[in-house]
């Protein structure tokens, strides 16, 4: 049963969550950092001091920066940042570059003694920048969410400060569960949603078609529509990889994010906008389906944190598979078991970094999620005791989450440490 308590809160999440950002999100946000620094100083800094968490180097080290040229990294995203960044404008903050300034990005990121570390935090979202120009010094600070300034200091100076959980978890849990899910599906206004659903079918539908048109990254999406049969299952696994090579290569189109990721909010909607039309589904039943593929992957995120060594993608494709068999199917049933049969199939996929091969790993994701709702179709399913599955649909999403955030605590510290021999 929907309660009033409920709408309220999953609306407040999704206004939190389904928000446009344009290129790699992590990138991004040290680019919004370094835009504040530029402002909290008062010019541009001479030399910058970037203390990075190891998963922010990770995220950051392989993908193209939007409108930079193509430059990557995290002194290409601290340059384009303090050159051309417009901080109001938050995660699209380098969205909107003129040409002219390219060469400007190119030789602050060249000349600027741009010095980078990884911090030693207990959190795996942190940015901490410090700049000096001539005698001054600012700092901006920014953790556990990729907009989330938490303190700025000019001089010395604290100009803001927000309050932190020491664990590096603020924010991050919430009490969820697939009924409530399915009720507040089924029964909201969706006047009250539209806006965000609209967006979110117009940003990840467009940058979805500009990787199948042009060259992007490693052309997963042109691949499995050339050389697979062309159902809609084939169809729903191309365009959310097409646009996932597109936006790590640095196409400047804007995505509507999802748990602060880009790969998850196309992920977590395309196939689901792409079964919609095969189906011949009305706005409202799309509209509904995305809700539920929407909050089933925030549902999971919600237990394993922002980033973690677990690979996102994976549980935007079960929250895919979910929105599809709701579609379809429409029943608690359906969906719980889809859940349960696509966690059990791809959980423990690792993330090394944001770079094309994402592309790949989100159609893995999405076939997960379909083989998952087909199972259920075909009377057959994963059950409790069978690896992590366990009794109840929650329950199997919470031993995600104990998996992800506890059991590859050091698997993530082994791939860190293979890719950039920063972090041991």
């Amino acid at each position: 049963m929907l309660t009033p308590e409920i709408t309220t809160a999953y609306i407040n999440i999704l206004r939190e969550e389904l928000i446009p950002a344009t290129g790699c999100t992590e990138p991004i946000a040290i680019a919004y950092g370094a835009a504040k620094l530029r402002e909290a100083l008062g010019q541009a800094p001479e030399k910058i001091l970037a203390e990075v968490s190891g998963n922010i180097i990770k995220n950051v080290k392989s993908v193209i920066v939007p409108n930079t040229g193509g430059l990557k990294g995290i002194q290409a995203a601290v340059a384009a940042g303090v050159v051309a960044g417009r901080a109001d404008q938050i995660l699209q903050v380098i969205s909107d570059v003129p040409e002219d300034k390219l060469g400007d990005i190119a030789r602050y990121a060249k000349e600027t003694p741009i010095q980078v570390e990884c911090a030693h935090t207990p959190r795996l979202l942190d940015i901490v920048l410090t700049g000096w120009a001539g005698d001054h010094t600012a700092l901006v600070h920014i953790a556990d969410s990729h907009s989330n300034v938490v303190r700025v200091e000019r001089d010395g100076q604290v100009l803001r400060e927000k309050a932190l959980d020491a664990a590096g978890q603020a924010g991050q849990e919430r009490k969820m569960s697939v009924e409530d899910i399915l009720a507040f599906a089924r029964e909201v206004d969706l006047g009250l949603v539209s806006d965000l659903l609209d967006r979110q079918i117009e940003y990840n539908s467009a940058i979805a078609a500009e990787g199948l048109s042009g060259d992007w990254g490693a052309n997963i999406g042109s691949v499995l529509l050339g050389d697979w049969p062309a159902d809609i299952k084939t169809e729903a696994k191309a365009w959310a990889a097409a646009g996932s090579d597109a936006r790590m290569s640095g196409c400047e189109m804007p995505v509507v994010i999802l748990s602060g990721s880009g790969n998850q909010g196309i992920t977590a909607s395309v196939p689901v906008i792409r079964y919609a039309k095969h189906l011949g589904a009305d706005r409202e039943a799309l509209y509904r389906a995305l809700l539920v593929s929407d909050l089933v992957t925030i549902h999971q995120k919600s237990g394993i944190g922002r980033l973690s060594a677990y690979c996102g993608a994976i549980s935007a494709g079960v929250g895919a598979g979910a929105g599809i068999a709701f579609l379809e199917e429409g029943t608690y049933e359906a969906v719980a078991h889809t859940i349960v049969n696509a966690v059990a199939i791809l959980s423990g996929t690792i993330c090394d970094g944001a770079k094309p091969s994402c592309a790949a790993k989100i159609a893995a994701s999405v076939d997960a999620g379909i083989l998952g709702y087909h199972m259920w179709r075909n009377h057959q399913e994963f059950k409790s005791g069978d690896g992590i599955v366990t009794k109840g649909v929650d329950n199997t999403i919470a031993n995600v989450g104990v998996l992800a955030k506890e059991g590859m605590h050091e698997t993530d510290r082994i791939i860190l440490h293979i890719m950039t021999h920063r972090c041991d």
